[in-house]
């Protein structure tokens, strides 16, 4: 008998199919199939062929690979009893529920070893907002067990793709796209940093052949999991391939009877790798995140650590907080060094009590300096970690996770967030700061990875964040992780915005916001207006280019406003009034990356919801290798339709750019179709300069 299953979005279809009730294979993943489609016999067709050499059965691929049945890859579990025996578990079919309906709700097969005395529940629901599928995996046992590896439903990878993309990175140099060949064998990230990572972000998109950003079928993944993962992708020698992923390996240290893992987010195009962007960023919109206030609009930021860094003066702070309302700020963001005797990045760390050597009366007075400007206050924690140089470290070493002599990591060690005592202190502290003051905004960072690997440490996290949110739902988060080392959409479950990058260098966050487009929206993506000289790149930037690639996400400032000349006053007052005025519509914009024709160009498209408007920002990275500029080809727009279209910043065009191109000069109406089949030429320019170009349906 075969049992087979199938799962809808308005975009793809996904079907299950298993006889002898065998754990099922994905025998069908892509474009949406007719409702009427014979599904076993799509299980028979997905049989592959037999030759000399092999084994007299092919063994199935299923969501869970077992090497009890000779599988010849990676298996999808690895696990022993308590006394460190290997399980090879073989289950079968036990039930099914299945409550998808009109495209909503989930599916839930469970299947059993008795042998072993296991049980495995795979659980895929559908959300036909985002036209995303979730699938997540279980593990039940009658006895403890000890977990290795589990990965979430395995997918299989097409066959008429190339090459795999997935993301790497540094710190100030963020989601970097690593473009790998398929092959024989493994290609396997397993990242036991304790952290979502900015080396090893938990993303995939496999591109068919031909495809770009604006065509073609693409396949992506996304595990939302905060904590370190694994990730293979594998072509065995049949040919079929796979996709795993899981919670890194050997990251769950305890034997327990049941464990689980995140979800796993799956899209599929054929509307290239922008229409997997989309949905990622859609459901973050509308799924994900949960503002206290969801209809007030994003306000402009102001983070006052590459003003002051510790050397906290309230005059000075009051002076800085003054010139940053003028400017068009609306939250006041206190970074490190207001607490203990925090006077550097050596000391002080758990102690959250404000420093009454710097703030003799408390933070009150620069709050209430900072609301009668018109602006919101945060503050700077960083929860999980302490300072060997602290009071609380002298009173309590054992709260420290790990070794007594391990390597610290910005002069600091992790606490134990597993420990009962240490959430309470947590809390505790914290708690006491969000209810002595009018605090709206927490900046939470994570300036180090784990001393080892621990799934426990990233659940109490959760934990302690979810317990604050409980009481202080009034409160936005931000999760920093040094830049972007915590931002996946586990972490955005409970916050509302990602640092990105520690880099405020505008050519160095116009490539990490590039990358990140893949997964993350501009409405929880932060990106400041840095200093003239850049602190971690030692570049100098012009005002118009800083304030544009800010104005890309959620724009805000991070720099001594200070040392600004008037004209660059003026520049940055005129950005960030625009943006002001457009954010409505662009915080809620899908951003679609444009296959520019010039490497030298990064550009993007970001798109309203209702299709009726749009901005280009393009990113001129580099010299060009031609002499003019090549056009620039529009997607996603109505191919029947007009648009008026006008470049925003034709001030900025230098006086070397001689031509009579009619954009630099006024707006025009031209079609849809002439915009994403021919394109527009930008002005020439030097490198980095950011062109802005506004488009409304008429």
């Amino acid at each position: 008998m075969i049992e087979n299953w199938r799962i809808d979005t308005l975009a793809q279809t996904l079907v299950l199919a298993a006889d002898d009730k065998n754990l099922p294979s994905v025998v069908y993943w892509g474009a949406s199939l007719p409702l009427d489609e014979d599904l076993e016999l799509l299980f028979k067709a997905h049989k592959i062929d037999l030759t000399g050499g092999m084994l007299d059965e092919n063994p199935d691929l299923s969501i869970c690979p077992e090497a009890i049945r000779s599988f010849p890859g990676q298996a999808g579990t690895l696990i022993h009893n308590e006394n460190g025996k290997l399980l090879s578990p073989k289950f079968k079919f036990k039930e099914a529920f299945n409550e998808i309906e009109e495209n909503h709700g989930t599916l839930e097969l469970i299947y059993e070893d008795l042998n072993y005395g296991l049980s495995y529940i795979a659980k895929f629901s559908v959300n036909q907002d985002s036209q995303l599928i979730l699938a997540e995996a279980e593990i039940n046992a009658k006895s403890p067990i000890r977990l290795n590896w589990l990965a979430a439903p395995v997918m299989p990878a097409p066959q008429l793709a190339d090459e795999m993309i997935d993301f790497s990175g540094r710190w100030c140099g963020e989601f970097q796209q690593m473009h790998t060949p398929w092959h024989a064998g493994i290609h396997c990230r397993d990242n036991r940093t304790g952290r979502t990572g900015h080396e090893h972000f938990p993303g995939l998109f496999i591109p068919e052949r031909g495809a770009t950003h604006a065509k073609g079928n693409v396949y992506a993944f996304h595990y939302g999991w905060s904590g370190g993962h694994k990730m293979i992708a594998e072509e065995l020698p049949d040919g079929r391939r796979q996709i795993q992923f899981g919670h890194a390996a050997d990251i769950e240290t305890e034997t327990k009877t049941s464990f689980s893992t995140a979800p796993l987010y799956l899209a599929y195009s054929s509307d290239g790798m922008n229409g997997c962007a989309r949905a990622f960023q859609r459901h973050i919109r509308h799924h994900i995140i949960k503002l206290p206030q969801p209809e007030r609009p994003r306000p402009v930021h102001y983070n006052c650590w590459e003003a002051v860094y510790f050397n906290h003066n309230l005059a000075e702070l009051k002076e800085i907080a003054t010139i940053a309302a003028s400017l068009g700020a609306e939250r006041f963001v206190l970074d490190d060094g207001w607490f203990g005797t925090r006077d550097d990045d050596t000391r002080a760390l758990s102690e959250w009590e404000v420093d009454k050597r710097k703030y003799p009366d408390g933070l009150t007075p620069l709050i209430e300096h900072v609301q009668a400007k018109g602006m919101g206050f945060g503050i700077w924690f960083e929860p999980e970690m302490i300072n060997p140089v602290s009071s609380v470290y002298e009173d309590h070493p054992e709260w420290a996770l790990g070794d007594t002599d391990q390597i610290l990591g910005r002069n600091q060690k992790l606490l134990n967030m597993k420990l009962e005592e240490v959430q309470n202190f947590l809390f505790d502290r914290i708690a006491n700061i969000l209810d002595s003051y009018a605090i709206e905004y927490i900046k939470w960072d994570h300036n180090r990875v784990l001393p080892m690997p621990d799934a426990e440490q990233t659940r109490a996290t959760y934990m302690l964040i979810d317990r604050l949110r409980a009481k202080f739902p009034h409160v936005e988060i931000e999760s920093c992780a040094s830049g972007g080392g915590r931002a996946d959409f586990g972490i955005l479950e409970r916050t509302h915005r990602v640092w990105l990058s520690d880099s405020n260098d505008a050519l160095e966050r116009a490539r990490i916001q590039h990358g990140a487009a893949f997964f993350l929206p501009a409405s929880v993506t932060g990106s400041h207006v840095g200093p003239r000289i850049c602190h971690t790149s030692g570049r100098i930037h012009d005002i118009n280019f800083r304030a544009w690639v800010a104005a890309q996400r959620h724009m805000g400032f991070e720099m001594d406003p200070r040392e600004l000349t008037s004209d660059e006053v003026h520049v940055l007052k005129q950005v960030t009034q625009w943006w002001k005025s457009e954010r409505d519509w662009l915080m809620k914009a899908d951003i679609l990356r444009l296959d520019s024709t010039d490497p030298s160009v990064l550009a993007e498209l970001h798109l309203a919801e209702d299709e009726q408007q749009f901005v280009v920002f393009a990113n001129k990275i580099d010299t060009s290798s031609q002499i003019s500029p090549r056009p620039l080809q529009f997607c996603g727009l109505k191919t029947d339709g007009y648009y008026m279209i006008d470049l925003i910043n034709r001030n900025d065009v230098h006086k070397l750019s001689r031509g009579q191109s009619h954009l630099k000069f006024d707006g025009m109406r031209v079609s849809g179709q002439y915009l994403m089949n021919h394109g527009i030429t930008l002005p020439w320019s030097f490198p980095n300069q950011c062109w802005v170009i506004k488009g409304k349906k008429v």
